[in-house]
């Protein structure tokens, strides 16, 4: 897919499947919400809201998985080094799988430090300890799954991607419907049902690999030579830019998780509201995504290949579609963000505080595009060190502002956090110089582009 002349048809081409996999992602979240909120406990909704954040702050720590691996591979792709390829899928399912039985060690002791941390009453900490502890089983495969995906896209194989991301998704929607609606599982069933999908999606996964690699996983280890899959300098590079994405993920889940307890604070209608509306958010991230991930890709290969006319218009490219959609999904969520919330949730007072705060949710298409499709940049160059900086003080400032703005109540964690994605955008933007010159500077080689819009 990625061979094709960079145009804005193979731009779509490319970006269109990853679209439908990414509106699959908060589809299931859609649905665990409305599984729970349709059943009119505002607790048991809180709960899952709560737990979710927590998983997401332990889980997506170790996203790099992800997101390291798909500017790393992308870049060995244009290099021309299928070796390092198949070396890179390998070290990283190996430090997926074991990191993600540590955490299932570990959950235990994590769930307690995390309610140490984390404001909520002792119901809604009951009803999110048990979807904790329902997602803590699928941890390894969670972590292997962010691997292969960041594999897949590297090479640009987003059909693959896809067909992985849908079927984990529908596995977890049709589970978590039967565990809770079924079984009277409630916040629990949700959390296994999600691990249960994650552990099919890995066994697919793995089967997906095979097609592309040519070889299955047993046989790309067995001919993948051990002084390359241990070569020094390529685990330092892999750990040094790993290191850097995941500290910067860190700060932006500590992010995440301050909003969450910010509702917390205010009472379980004020955070299930702000989960709801959170719901519109992740919808609008994930399918924009598809043209940050798409530019990681390409930005990626291109900088592997020390191309920087493509660099420079795999950036423009991208960047037209994002801003086109997100302006769709602002104008569709302040046009039937009302009927949707009610949808997702019964219960009264939830509803009026989702419709009250509604803006907010629908301006962040727009105000978040930016960011989303820095990270995407960044990420596929693997700068390492500007995606941390910004991360962390993106972070840090918020929660200034957010301390700032809390005689404001609900209003203020709305400013706060919508004020974040510029804080964000920002950061990155004063790496962009620093970037732009190494290319038009010399360190990369210029090459002729025929390829027209």
């Amino acid at each position: 897919m990625s061979d094709r002349p960079l145009t804005r048809a193979s731009v779509f081409a490319q970006a269109w499947p990853i679209m439908l996999g990414q509106a699959s992602v908060p589809l299931v979240g859609l649905v665990d919400t409305a599984v729970i909120g349709r059943t009119g406990d505002a607790v048991a909704l809180a709960g899952v809201a709560l737990g979710a954040t927590i998983i997401s702050l332990v889980f997506w720590s170790f996203g790099f998985l992800r997101m390291g691996m798909t500017g790393l591979t992308s870049q060995a792709s244009g290099f021309g080094d299928p070796r390092e390829v198949d070396a890179l899928l390998l070290r990283a399912l190996g430090i997926g799988l074991a990191l993600g039985l540590v955490i299932l060690a570990l959950g235990a002791p994590i769930t307690q430090l995390a309610f140490a941390v984390m404001a909520g009453s002792e119901t809604i900490t009951g009803e999110a300890g048990g979807y904790m502890q329902g997602r803590f089983f699928g941890a390894p495969a969670a972590l292997a799954v962010y691997a292969i995906n960041g594999w897949l896209l590297g090479l640009g194989r987003t059909r693959e991607a896809l067909a992985l991301q849908i079927a984990m998704n529908a596995a977890n929607i049709a589970l978590d419907v039967w565990f809770v609606w079924g079984l009277d599982m409630g916040a629990y069933g949700v959390g296994l049902g999600t691990a249960c999908a994650e552990w099919i999606a890995l066994v697919l996964g793995l089967l997906i690999v095979g097609r592309v690699a040519g070889a299955n996983i047993l046989a790309l280890a067995r001919q993948t030579p051990r002084s390359l899959l241990l070569d020094k300098d390529r685990l330092l590079q892999l750990f040094a830019v790993n290191r850097d994405i995941m500290i910067r993920t860190i700060a932006l889940l500590i992010l995440f998780a301050w909003f969450a307890n910010a509702g917390a604070r205010i009472g379980a209608a004020a955070l299930a509201a702000n989960h709801v509306l959170l719901q519109f958010v992740n919808v609008a991230a994930f399918i924009l995504d598809a043209f940050a991930f798409t530019a990681e890709e390409r930005v990626g290969k291109a900088y592997g290949a020390r191309d920087a006319q493509q660099f420079k218009r795999a950036v423009r490219l991208t960047s037209e579609f994002a801003l086109a959609s997100g302006i769709v999904f602002a104008l569709a969520f302040f046009l039937a963000g009302g009927p949707v919330i009610d949808l997702l949730t019964t219960d009264p007072q939830v509803r009026e505080i989702a419709r009250t705060f509604l803006p907010f949710a629908a301006l962040v298409p727009l105000i978040g595009m930016p960011s989303w499709m820095l990270d995407g940049v960044f990420i596929g160059t693997t700068r390492g060190r500007a995606l941390r900086n910004a991360g962390v003080i993106a972070t840090i400032l918020y929660i200034v502002l957010d301390l700032a703005l809390r005689p404001a109540g609900n209003w203020g964690v709305w400013i706060a956090i919508t004020a974040s994605y510029v804080l964000r955008a920002g950061g990155l933007a004063l790496y962009l110089p620093e970037l732009l010159r190494d290319i038009g500077g010399g360190h990369l080689t210029v090459r002729s582009n025929k390829s027209t819009d």
